[in-house]
């Protein structure tokens, strides 16, 4: 190929992935704004997610092993 063929590929490829991070970063936001509405009203009912994740927290450290387990080769 000609260097300015790799060129124009390269930087069309950036200016793709550019936008895509673009539309990744709004679907991001989305998401964000969903949790935030769920979180506000779960608070208005009540519901005190503090308290839920420290509880998800500890039931998670005590079902991790006390000792690593060793690693397996091949």
């Amino acid at each position: 190929m000609a260097n300015e063929e790799l060129i124009g590929y390269h930087k069309g490829a950036l200016a793709t992935l550019s936008k895509e991070r673009q539309e990744l970063a709004k679907m991001v936001g989305v998401v964000d704004q969903f949790i935030k509405m769920h979180m506000e009203e779960l608070k208005k009912l009540g519901v005190d997610l503090e308290a839920e994740a420290k509880k998800q927290q500890e039931a998670a450290a005590k079902e991790e092993p006390e000792e690593p387990e060793e690693p397996r080769l091949g």
